[in-house]
Parts: structure tokens; sequence; C-alpha cells
């Protein structure tokens, strides 16, 4: 709501964004991963906190009048509010009371007591064995003379319980519990026995004798009263009684007759000063009823509507039941607080409490399981868990503070009840936000990570109405319903908060208008709260209890009793309070000897009787809970073995192998399952398997063996990870990674050129070993059948190749369709054995031409790729998006996205000025579950900035109001829920220094690079070191730790806070056996979110988001794409320094170095 307020000075009603670095953000980011990790650790922390506020509530709540303990809300509107100085009201009653004292708190005592009596039967007249319904009608005859007392049966007969007139009255008195008899009192063995077993003792006209209204300065414990401050003896009459004027002249004769034992106050026993006071029972109408049955009905159609549209619940009711479970810990957890800060919450009905807070929780539940459901399903659900809750927690708790703070200003304003009811909704806030932050996020994790969530995310993030009338524009309220409106999840919440205090603020003054209403909470803003005010000359007193408070405190169900005597037809009456006449007994200690309780009576007794069991049930509830967590995530746990390093592993990993080399690693290559292949100075070929538990060793020491392929060019991996072909100047050698032996031979004859490409193709059911391909510089391409030992070359490209990439299309088809007359480009997927996987080579040459040449049953088709207004001298590299069936080709400050089908040109992106073969991309596409077509959910260009060296991330995805981006090569949406290239939205990144990086599958960027490097252009010394050799003896390191400047970064697209991390790369029990180097070996991508380099002769790797899951299929994932080895520059600041690259990665050894490895 403070948005909207803010709307002339903000130009926005939008809340605003953090930015990525925001330590709030940042913060709440990793606080959301950390608690969707520790699954059973947050949700046992929420179960601890909810058992500890709920079991106490039989203790602290009664229903009845047991005293010490709070009152528990009825169907019922109560209050006890002074009106304002002046009201044009006529009082329905008067009440006029006598405040007994005798040292503090020790108003029970026996000889107070029946000093109190003498004081009542001079005020009344002889109260012994009051029976007012003795006397008869007869007997009202009033004296002549007005100061003539009244006789006994004279005043009963004007009792309420003889017929209600004007002249009516009734008293209640603590004396009443014996009968006003002083023999009874004074031969009473036990007063405290009494005054307990009589609380619910009722007078003639049917008031109960509660204690609240007899004493004052009340003391309890273990739900029995024990001392009181004050006896009170109340007269209730109406405007013409004789009784109360009578009450009115003995109050001020009596001081003169007791000087000797009391001290009266005022002395001469006269009070003008008094309040008008409005005492309301109301309970609930039937027009309550309904108003709050479509309220909740409202909000119950609001949560099923929003429910229905969450697809990836497939299990509603258990998101039902969470989410009352929340509303119902959020609730018993603030009427335990306000009980024990002796809130009184009796006044309002108990059916309003649930609704604002049921409405603020959901507006906060949605929002956060809507970014849960539109973050990447290939993420690990800490990082899903901890990015949404980055992104939603900073405005739920920017909206709760705002509750809370407009709560606090209106508790000020309104009446007491209201008040009340604001203070427990501004708790209740409170405490909803950190269920939410605890129980509800622990909950929302185990159903991301459980099949039920993650096999719809990994659908759609979200779904539309395919008819066609919804691609019209939509009203407000079908945006409402569809759950998609800010109103409906920003500023609900606090509309139904404020209606309702209005609302409960017009019930207790319902006889007015508006403008009076209104006026009325102005008014008490600005003038006194009323004359009635405590008198310096009681300063000295210290009475427990003011008797203003003392006021406030009385019980409802008394107001209720009242009001069936003096106006049993209505909800309220208006009583004109006169000031006490206080009698302290002289010689009396008035000062206090113990600190009176703070919090309510009932909690002490909690605390001193119940502990012992309270914190067995807490220990008993977390134990039971352990177990049934246990036993429902156990098949998880089993099953799925990333679960068991969620809890342990950071959101960036860095594992090391060493051992195997005793030189610099020069080439690296790596499979699907977690196999990498490295190739160092040492001419030793070596394997890694980096999954838990995996065997290393080496393959060839080429020292030993004369047959070893050395000098090694290149090596690849095939996609079912069982082959390592190893390609040297004169042939190819094969190792079978599962049987650990070698496998066929072949010859082969470079001709003095380079390799620009060496892979295998997808196996296929007639070939035993996969082909391989080899493409060299003067853009021949060789492929070889390994079971038949031969090769057959074919011409890709005339002009001398700079880039090569392999595009394979695995199960997918790209199609063009048209759907409801509009041009229509998507991929479908298709089955295996209808549609064999389609293998083709796109290369960008010397001159600037783009090949694509495609494998057909016998042959090689190459084609040229001739695009209208594509700069050819500028064309640097081309990147396969492989299961889309599209590629990208990079120039200097643009990138064409092409389809591989036909070459048309799709869209342009436009960058800043990119280094060459710098481009590197990423993207998830998702299928829509009502075409069955797929599209794009975002896509991510990175390259390095020519000028500068940095790494530049541009993310694309499509706009709030559409799920998919099309490939269409016009503008116009195809249907509501797509979007074109022109429509999705762009986000820039910028980061310094990157030093190698490389992205990984969920587009998130990672890199290794020294904090000590300044940024530099190419400057002499940068061509200087162009030769690539590392610089190990000239540089002297004497006050810097050359491990300690190394650090490994990670900056997500779209800017997911999850995983903008930075870490040393090296721990303090790292840095032996490590070869000291100023650039880092080769990179290459392993798995779904690892990255494998080498620093030095160590192979490491780091890891993005949690435990990495190797297994073959990875390969199939739209972001792999076939391991390449290859030499090429790379653009950037890094540049001049490599030149050498490798599988697509840089190096930092020249041709020479690897020529001399023969």
């Amino acid at each position: 709501m403070i948005w909207y307020l803010l709307y002339p000075f903000r130009g926005t009603t939008e809340a605003p964004v953090l930015a990525p670095s925001h330590p709030l953000r940042n913060g709440l980011a990793r606080y959301g991963s950390y608690a969707a990790s520790h699954v059973v650790t947050t949700l046992l922390v929420s179960v601890a906190v909810a058992t500890m506020f709920i079991y106490p509530i039989p203790f602290l709540f009664t229903t009845d009048f047991i005293n010490g303990a709070s009152n528990l809300p009825h169907h019922a509107w109560t209050v006890a509010q002074p009106l304002p100085y002046g009201a044009a009201i006529h009082p329905d009653v008067m009440m006029r009371s006598i405040w007994v004292h005798s040292s503090y708190m020790q108003a029970l005592d026996k000889s107070l007591l029946s000093s109190a009596l003498d004081l009542q039967d001079q005020l009344l007249g002889s109260t012994e064995s009051f029976n007012p319904s003795r006397a008869r009608r007869e007997d009202r005859l009033l004296p002549q003379d007005h100061d003539i007392d009244l006789s006994p049966l004279q005043r009963d007969a004007f009792h309420a319980i003889n017929g209600l007139t004007n002249q009516s009255w009734f008293f209640h008195s603590p004396l009443q519990y014996w009968d006003c008899s002083k023999e009874r009192i004074l031969a009473d063995p036990d007063i405290l026995t009494t005054v307990n077993d009589r609380k619910n003792q009722s007078t003639s006209v049917n008031v109960t004798l509660r204690h609240s209204i007899v004493f004052s300065g009340k003391r309890f414990e273990e739900r029995r009263l024990m001392a009181a401050d004050a006896l009170v003896i109340t007269l209730v009459y109406l405007r013409d009684s004789p009784v109360g004027r009578q009450w009115e002249r003995k109050a001020a004769t009596i001081p003169e007759k007791i000087v000797n034992k009391w001290d009266v106050y005022p002395p001469d026993g006269r009070t003008s000063a008094s309040q008008l006071y409005e005492f309301h029972f109301r309970p609930i109408s039937r027009q309550d009823s309904v108003i709050l049955t479509i309220a909740y009905g409202l909000t119950a159609l609001y949560f099923f509507m929003s429910l229905s549209k969450l697809r990836a619940f497939k299990s509603k009711f258990g998101l039902i039941l969470t989410v009352v479970t929340q509303i119902a810990f959020s609730l018993m957890s603030s009427f335990t607080i306000c009980a024990i800060f002796r809130t009184d919450l009796s006044r309002i009905p108990r059916a309003a409490y649930p609704l604002v807070v049921l409405a603020m929780s959901l507006e906060n539940i949605f929002r956060l399981i809507n970014s849960v459901i539109l973050t990447p399903s290939e993420d690990s659900t800490s990082s899903r868990i901890g990015h949404a809750f980055g992104d939603t927690a900073y405005t739920a708790i920017a909206s709760s503070m705002q509750n809370v703070i407009i709560l606090t200003v209106l508790s000020r304003w309104v009446s007491p009840g209201v008040s009340e009811f604001c203070t427990f909704a501004a708790i209740a806030i409170v405490f909803d936000l950190f269920y939410l932050s605890t129980f509800f996020l622990s909950v929302l994790s185990v159903d991301v990570r459980r099949t039920e969530l993650s096999d719809a995310l990994a659908k759609a993030s979200m779904r539309h109405n395919w008819n066609a009338s919804e691609a019209k524009t939509h009203s407000a309220l079908d945006l409402v319903l569809r759950g998609k409106a800010t109103m409906s999840t920003r500023i609900a919440g606090t509309i139904i908060m404020l209606g309702f205090v209005l609302i409960a603020q017009w019930h207790f003054f319902e006889d007015e208008t508006i403008c009076h209403f209104l006026g009325r909470i102005l008014r008490e803003t600005v003038h006194s709260e009323t004359i009635m005010s405590d008198h310096s000359s009681l300063d000295g007193l210290h009475q427990a209890r003011s008797p203003k408070s003392w006021l406030r405190l009385q019980d409802h169900e008394t107001a209720h009793e009242i009001i069936s005597i003096i106006k049993p037809s209505a909800h309220s009456y208006v009583a004109r309070v006169y000031e006490p006449v206080v009698f302290v007994m002289k010689d009396s200690d008035r000062m206090p000897n113990v600190k009176e309780p703070t919090l309510l009576p009932a909690a002490y007794d909690f605390f001193n009787h119940q502990l012992t069991r309270f914190l067995v049930i807490v220990i008993v509830v977390l134990a039971a809970v352990r177990l049934l967590t246990n036993y429902l995530l156990w098949e998880d746990d089993a099953g799925d073995d990333e679960h068991h390093h969620l809890d342990s592993d950071p959101l960036l990993s860095v594992k090391s192998f060493a051992g195997g080399h005793v030189l610099d690693i020069a080439m690296l290559a790596a499979s699907p399952d977690g196999h990498v292949a490295s190739v160092g100075l040492d001419r030793l070929i070596c394997i890694w398997d980096v999954r838990p538990g995996g065997i290393n060793y080496v393959i060839i020491d080429g020292e030993k063996n004369d047959e070893v392929p050395f000098p090694v060019l290149a090596m690849a991996m095939d996609g079912d990870s069982e082959w390592l072909a190893i390609l040297s100047s004169y042939k190819v050698v094969l190792w079978n990674l599962k049987e650990r032996r070698w496998g066929p031979t072949l010859p082969v004859d470079l001709y003095g050129q380079k390799p620009e490409a060496f892979f295998f193709t997808p196996s296929n059911q007639n070939d035993d070993i996969p082909r391989l391909v080899l493409v060299r510089r003067n853009g021949t391409l060789t492929e070889f059948a390994p079971d038949h030992g031969v090769g057959e070359d074919f011409g890709v490209c005339r002009s001398p190749l700079t880039c090569v990439q392999p595009l394979v299309e695995k199960g997918m088809s790209f199609c063009c369709g048209n759907y409801q007359g509009q041009k229509l480009m998507y991929i479908v997927p298709v089955g295996k054995q209808s549609s064999p996987a389609k293998v083709s080579v796109v290369t960008a040459s010397r001159r600037g031409c783009v090949h694509a040449a495609i494998r057909e049953p016998s042959s090689w088709k190459s084609r040229g790729v001739e695009l209208e207004g594509l700069d050819g001298h500028a064309v640097h590299q081309v990147v396969p998006l492989p299961s889309l069936g599209l590629f990208l080709i990079a120039g200097a400050n643009r990138v064409h996205l092409v389809s591989l089908e036909d070459h048309t040109l799709i869209h342009t992106f436009q960058t800043e000025n990119m280094g060459p073969r710098s481009l590197q991309s990423a993207h998830s596409s998702r299928q829509s579950a009502q075409t069955g077509s797929g599209g794009l959910t975002w896509l991510t260009l990175c390259y390095t900035e020519a000028e500068t060296g940095d790494c530049i991330i541009h993310s694309y995805v499509p706009p709030e109001d559409s799920d998919f981006i099309c490939f269409d090569s016009s503008a116009v949406p195809i249907s509501r829920g797509w979007c074109s290239w022109d429509s999705a939205e762009e986000t820039k990144r910028h980061v310094e220094n990157p030093g190698t990086w490389d992205i990984v599958s969920d587009g998130s960027v990672v890199g290794v690079r020294q904090k000590s490097w300044q940024r530099r252009g190419v400057t002499a010394e940068s061509r200087r070191r162009a030769d690539g050799l590392r610089h190990r003896s000239p540089r002297k390191e004497t006050s810097r730790d050359v491990f300690g400047r190394w650090e490994v970064w990670t900056v997500s697209q779209l800017s997911r806070m999850r995983t903008d991390e930075t870490r040393q790369l090296f721990q303090d029990d790292e840095k032996s056996g490590h070869l000291m180097v100023s650039e880092l070996g080769p990179m290459i991508r392993v798995g779904q979110r690892s990255v494998a380099f080498s620093f030095g002769n160590v192979v490491k790797l780091m890891t993005v988001g949690g435990h990495e899951r190797f297994d073959v299929s990875a390969g199939d994932t739209d972001r792999e794409h076939l391991n390449v080895g290859s030499r090429r520059r790379k653009g950037g600041r890094d540049a001049a320094a490599r030149g050498v690259e490798l599988n697509g990665q840089p190096h930092t050894r020249k041709r020479e170095i690897l020529s001399g490895l023969g």
C-alpha cells in the first residue's frame, strides 16, 4: 500500500526491486537456500516455537470466571470506554462507589472488612441479611424532608428487583459474600477460602459478585485470589433514585464522624467529577454473520482459484493443510503472547480473528509459490527456494512492517476493544512472517524436491487458456480472479485489515452517521481522554490500580448482566461514573512491600507448576516430528543421493584431484558421466572420475612406451561415456573407459593441417563404436568408422577455418506451422526410433563465410549461410543451440540467431564490442501443455568485452504476461502466453576482472581469477607474454600469498542472487602439492553445473548450486553439446596471452609445447 501512496513521488506503484548486490536480498536468498537445504532443522525450529506458544493456551485462557487467566473471545462485541467530554448523551444510570483501603494489599483483613461494613451501613442503612424482595410497592413513600434517611423498607421498595423505574437502584459489595453480617465476617476462619469459593455468587438482581467488580488491585496465585488492595462498594441507580441522593448526602457527612479512624479522599466526601462511560455487549448479529460468511467465502474463493492455477501442486490437499496449519500456528502463538502481556481479546467476536491473518498470509504465500514456479527447473531445490525467497521475502517484510505501523497508529485512535485487536493483528503478522520463513518454507522445499512439483516445473512455469478470446485485454476483475493482478497480491490484505478495523469501530458507535463516526475518531486524538483524572492527593496512597484502569477491566459479562436489568432489549448502556470516595484506615502502611507482577498471573502459575511438563512435551513433540519426517522422507533420501549432499554442500564448491601429473596439464576432455581425461607436459594421460568415490588412473606413460600417441593434438569422448579418442599427428587411438582397455587404432594423415574439431557422432545400431569426425583447418571433414578402420574425406569450406562447432539434434524436430492464422516456428519432441539424431557441423572461415554441413546417409552436404546484411569480415565465431535446431553467428557487435533448417535469420541481438571467439550461450526450453510445442523460457549470451576485458551477460526472458519466446521472425506474438523476440525483456550484467570463465546449463557463469590483477588492455607487457609461457621464476611474491590471490566466482542469469558467490580457490590445507602458475590451464564443462580446469598439475572441479549428479543422460539436455578439440584464439583481455584453445576452451600453451610432447 505504501507504494501506492508514494506514486506521486516515484511514478509507479510497483514495489522497488533490490539490486543483486544488496545485502538484504543476498542475505535472504542465503537463508532461503540454507532453510531448503536443512529441511528437518528448519521444520523442527518452527514446530518447537509453535509448541512453546500453543501448549500454554489452556493454562492462560478461560471461558468462565477463573481468576488470573485471560478470557477467550466470545460471540459478542464488548467494550467499556469513556465517552468524549461534553457528549450530548443522557446516561442510563449513575454509579457511585467507595474504595476502602488498609495497609498495602491487606484489604482482606477481618478488621477492615467489618469496618467497611460500618461505612456501607452509614451510606445505605442497615444491609445485614439484605433481601429487598420482601419489600412492598406500598412502601415507596418518600419523606417530605429530603434530609431524612430512608427506612430499610422504603429503601428496599425502590430496589430494581421490585420493578424498574426511574427511582430504581441496586448495589454490589464484597461484604455480600458474608450476607453483610459482621458476626459472620469475624467468625469466618478462612477469609481467602470464602472469597474464592463464592466468586460466582449472585446478588438479588443476578449480578455476579466477581472479584473484578468488588476488589481492586488483586493478586492471584494458582488461579486463586491471594490478596487485594481495596474493597469496592458500588451503587448503581437511575437518575431520580432517592437512594442515590441519600448516598451523596451521607457521603458528605461521614468524614466528620470518622475523622479519628479514617483518612478520606476527598476530605469533604463530595465528588463532583464524573465521566460518561459506555458499557457495550452486543452479540454477533445475523448481519455480522452474513458479512463474515461473505468475507470468508471470498477469501476461500480467491484461495482456491489461485490454487487451481498452481499446476505444480498435485496434492492440493497438502497445500491447503500446510496453509491452514501455518495460520493456526500464527493465531495461537499470538493469543499466547497477548494473554501473557494482559491484552484482553474478549471484546471482539472470535470469528473475526482468523480473517485478517488469513488475508495477509495468503498474500505472502502465493507470492513465494509463484516465484518458485518461475525458477528454472534445472536448478537444485535449495537454489530454487533460495532464489524465490530472496526475490519475495523483502517485499513480505516491507509489507508486514507497513501493516504493523498502520495497526500501531490505528490502535491509538480506535476504541479499546478495537485497539487490542490491532495489537493482536500486529503480533500475528510478525508470527505469520516467522512461520512463513520456517514452517512453510521447509514444507515447500520438500514439495519442490519431490516429483509432484519438480515434474510440473519441468513442463511449464505458467499455464494459460488458449481460447481466442484470451488474446484480448482482460479486465481488472478477470486478472484478480486469475491471480495475476498486483492488487490481489500486494494490497488486498491491507485493505481487508483496514476495512475490518473500521467496521469493528463502527460496531461500537452504530447509531452514528459516517461523518459523526470519523469526526469522533479525530476528536478523540485531540481532546483529552477524560476529565476523570487521578488527583495528586491520591498519589501518596500507592493504589495498586487506579479507578480509571479498574473501570476498563470490568468483565463484559457484568456489563451484560447490568444491561439485562436496566435495558433488557439493548446492547449497551451509558453510565455517569463519579470518582470514588476513598477511605484509608489510619496508621496503614501504604508503601508497596513487593513489586506487583507485570505479566498475567496465570503465566507465573504456568512456569511455576508446569515448566517440567512443558519441557518434556516440547522434547516429545520434536522427537515425534523428527521420526515422522524421517519416515516420510526416507524414500527420497534413499532414492536420490543428491539430497544427502544438499545439507552440506556450499553454493560454490571446488574439489581438487592431484597426484597424477608432475608437470602442467595441457589438455582436458570430459564425458557426461563425470570422467575427465587430462594430458600433461610430463607425457602422462590420466583419467579422473570426479564422482564421489571415483577411481583415478593413468592410461599411458609416454616416457616408458614408444607406441604412445604423442604428440597429442586433440581428445574426444562419446556421448555414452564409453570411448576416449586420442588424436596425434599420424593416428587415432581409442581407449575403452568402461573396460579399461585399448580399442582400434586408426591411421590418419593431417597433411600438416591443424585439427579444428574432433568429436564422436551419436551412436547408432549399426556401429559398435560411434563414428569419429575430424575437421581440419583447411576445411576438410573426415569421418572415421572405427569398426572398419577407414575414413572418408568431405569438403566443407574452401577457406581456412577459424571456428568449428558440431550441432546434434537429439529426439527433437524443428517445425514451421500456423496457429490461429499466425505463423509459428516451434520445436516438438519425437520418438528416438522414428527420428534419429541429426548431426551437423557449422563453421566460420577466415574470410567470414559461414557454412553448415549436414550428415546424410552416405555423405556430408555443405551449404553456405547467406544472410542479407551479414558483414562477413566481422564474423569470428559460431555457437550451436543443439536441441533447438538453431545456431548463433557472432560478429563484432551483434549476434545473429539462424535456423539450421533453412538458414533463415530469426533475430539479431545487439551487443557491445565482442572479443574474438568469446561468445558462449545457455538457454532453457519447455513444452507447452496446450499445443505440445516448445518455446524458450530464457536465453543467456555471454562474451568478453573487447576493450575492457569484462564479462558481459545478456539475459532474455518473456515479459510478465507471457511464458515462452516463440521462434517466429515476426514481432507479433502468436497467442496469449507467447511473445516475440522484440517483446522479450533483456537484462545485462557486467563482471569486472572475470579471468577465465565458462557458462553452465542453468545459465550461471563461473570463473577463476586473480584478485591482484589490475584492469588493463592489450599492452606491451601482454604482447610480450603472448607466447603463452608461464614465467614462474622471474617474479618474486615476497609479501603476497600467490595462492591467496586466486578466487572463484559465479553470477547467475536473470540476476538470481542464489549463485552470486565469490570464495577463495584454495583453503589453508590445499596449497601443498600445487605448482605456482600465473595463468590457468584449459577449462571444460562437466555435467550440468560443473566445470573442470587445470591449475598447474592439478585438476580442479568447480560446481555451482550444490551436489552435481553425473549421468549419461546429461548429454541430452538443452545445454550440452559435444566436446570439440580445437585451437583458436579467444578474444578479450586474455586473448594475447592464450595462443591455444582446446575443446572449446582457452589453453595457455603454444602448439610448439604440445609438439614437444612427442
